[in-house]
């Protein structure tokens, strides 16, 4: 046996000896030490003391004895301050950003500019989301036939802003309204019925109407991506999870599941009950008709000044702003509603506006804006303050010339010129002689709205309506016509109207339209732009439809057929030495669901038999001359 050195037996003895020692001295508790209670106090809060607001969180009770959950943000030693009021399901505590003891340091980068014009900012959640009693309805009908309730979205806000003004001493008596999206429609209902203390409302692309063209419909045909906000929104009080991935590409992965029906399945959200409302109204019947905001608005109109805005490339909600002021301007209401609408994707106004996909801004577009118009317009309603010039009735932005566009009236374009497609693959403002083009359209193998992959998290969804289309240009199901080099600019102002003659082999199918500007092959101001195929307006119709959105019926096959829907309202100039195309397709997956090009009684319930290859034909010339109508500014 090894010896060990002497100090390390030393060592060891001194540890053996003292655990003896350590076993006698047991520590002592002492009455300080024992915790019986929780260690979250009920009332417990940071001091604030350096603060230079107040936070305060209420239940405001309702008329049917329902509280909501309400945060207030008010700057301290605030007197006769105007209220910014924005009713969300998406968390009012979300625009509270950090706890910084400066107002606008604390919140979310777009409340920076209010919170710089000393308001008191509110935030609320609706019924049923978040920390509001009560149960949640997705976008909730009025009240009505489908809503036989006594309240709805429109009384919430009514009794909101009379607790707000009674029970908020720091205030003016004065609030404005201002949304986005969701949000933006919980405006669009506040007006109409407007408590006497809203002033001004400031509807920011707003859900109007979600059959016709907002989030979950374009003309008939289903956004099944929405199958991940369905689960997310009303599968959970607070924020809920998306549907589950089995792979990367969501191309594969709805490809594979078949039919938005069969998806839904498949991830369990055909039990929830807003899909199951949905999916048994596959037409524009009363479900849908009754709840158009457009529509109701000019049944009550208001008097409230109001700002309808949303963005030129807005993927989520691009009808509802545009077309709720067309509606109340053309039943008299103009003067006190104006249109906005800026070089932006959804929701970007409460963002940085500097950039959209290929666009670089000579400024922030969004601040500019909100700086220089949108805050005077609301300090004048509220406060009194004088705006530096009048609010036009139109305000556009040219993306391409960089710069706000003022109008008097809208659209600029007064009539609408056809850009015929003419004899190889060209486009032109002659009539063209007959002819016509076909294609092959596959269910199997349907037309992406992105390059490939495309996973649930892309970041390419906000701009996927500037991407380069050069992609699609190269499939043999896409049809391709483009005029020759232009030789003066042609400045659009207005929404463009596809008017498409074709003949099918199926009974069903769908179009997609894409007005295009392409750019020199060489582009020297920006060499990566060089032949980048730039959509300016794209949309999609459902073939069902083409005789009534109410009553579909069957294709006839083999008989040439009108298909003539509206395209997004754009204020855009396509420059000399461009050219102009047009793309006509039959598919655009996943984001919308495949028709089965066999007429079917639910396509959202269409079986795997049911998707059969068509051949297409595109008539040019004649009495059915295939076009997209321009609205050119002469």
């Amino acid at each position: 046996m090894r010896k060990l050195p002497g100090s390390t037996l030393v060592a060891l003895l001194a540890c053996t000896l003292a655990f003896p020692a350590a076993a006698q001295n047991a520590p002592q508790v002492t009455p300080d030490m024992v915790q019986t209670g929780s260690d979250i106090p009920a009332d417990w809060q940071q001091p604030g003391d350096q603060d230079d607001y107040v936070t305060r969180e209420e239940m405001i009770p309702m008329r049917d004895g329902v509280s909501l959950h309400t945060v207030i943000m008010i700057p301290k030693g605030a007197r006769d301050l105007p209220i910014l009021l924005e009713r969300t399901p998406y968390n009012a505590n979300f625009p509270i950003a950090s706890n910084s003891p400066d107002m606008r340091a604390a919140v979310w980068s777009g409340n920076i500019d209010w919170a710089d014009g000393s308001y008191i900012l509110v935030w609320q959640d609706v019924r049923g989301k978040y920390g509001s009693e009560g149960d949640y309805v997705m976008t909730r009908p009025p009240r009505g036939p489908l809503n036989p309730s006594d309240t709805d979205d429109t009384t919430d806000a009514w009794d909101t802003i009379d607790w707000l003004v009674k029970n908020l001493p720091e205030s003016n008596g004065n609030v404005g309204m201002i949304g986005s999206s969701y949000d933006g429609w919980t405006v669009t209902m506040a007006l109409l019925d407007p408590h006497p203390a809203l002033k001004v409302a400031a509807p920011e692309s707003p859900m109007v109407d979600g059959w016709m063209g907002d989030d979950w419909f374009h003309y008939g045909a289903f956004r099944q991506l929405n199958l991940d906000f369905f689960a997310s929104q009303s599968g959970a009080k607070g924020r809920g999870s998306g549907m589950v991935r089995t792979g990367y590409d969501d191309y594969s992965n709805f490809l594979e599941a078949g039919s938005a029906g069969a998806m839904a399945r498949a991830h369990g959200i055909d039990r929830l009950p807003w899909w199951q409302r949905l999916s048994a109204h596959p037409a524009y019947d009363a479900f849908w008709q009754l709840q158009a905001v457009d529509k109701l608005l000019v049944e009550r109109p208001s008097t409230v000044p109001t700002i309808w805005l949303q963005g030129m490339w807005d993927q989520e909600d691009i009808y509802g702003a545009v077309h709720a002021w067309e509606a109340l301007t053309k039943a008299g209401h103009g003067a006190n509603n104006h249109l906005v609408i800026g070089p932006w994707w959804h929701s970007q106004i409460n963002r940085s506006g500097r950039e959209m996909g290929p666009f670089t801004f000579r400024g922030d577009t969004v601040a500019e804006f909100r700086q220089q118009v949108l805050i005077p317009f609301f300090n004048h309603y509220l406060r009194g303050t004088p705006m530096a010039q009048p609010m036009p009735a139109a305000m556009l932005y040219d993306p391409v010339e960089d710069r706000w566009d003022r109008f008097a009236q809208w659209p600029g374009a007064k009539t609408l010129t056809p850009l015929y497609l003419q004899a190889d693959m060209g486009l032109g403002f002659g009539r063209p002689a007959t002819g016509e083009d076909s294609y092959v359209s596959d269910p199997a193998k349907p037309v992406p709205y992105l390059t490939r992959p495309i996973p649930a998290a892309n970041d390419r969804w906000r701009t996927w309506l500037v991407q380069d289309q050069r992609f699609a240009e190269a499939r043999p199901d896409v049809l391709t016509y483009q005029t020759p080099v232009l030789t003066e600019a042609v400045k659009l102002e207005g929404a463009p109207i596809a008017d498409i003659h074709a003949r099918t082999t199926g009974t069903d199918g769908d179009f997609i339209v894409k007005l295009i500007d392409v750019y020199p092959s060489i582009y020297p101001e920006k060499p990566e732009m060089g032949g980048y195929q730039l959509p300016i307006a794209m949309d999609i119709f459902r073939g069902r439809y083409r005789e009534s959105f109410s009553d579909p019926s069957p294709i006839p096959a083999g008989e040439v057929q009108e298909y003539k829907f509206r395209l997004p309202t754009v204020n855009y100039t396509v420059k000399p030495g461009h050219r102009i195309m047009v793309q006509i397709q039959s598919t655009l997956f996943p984001l919308y669901d495949r028709n089965p090009q066999t007429y079917v009684p639910n396509i959202m319930f269409a079986e795997p038999q049911d998707y059969r290859e068509a051949t297409i034909e595109i008539v040019r010339g004649g009495p059915g001359a295939s076009a997209v109508l321009l609205p050119v500014a002469k």
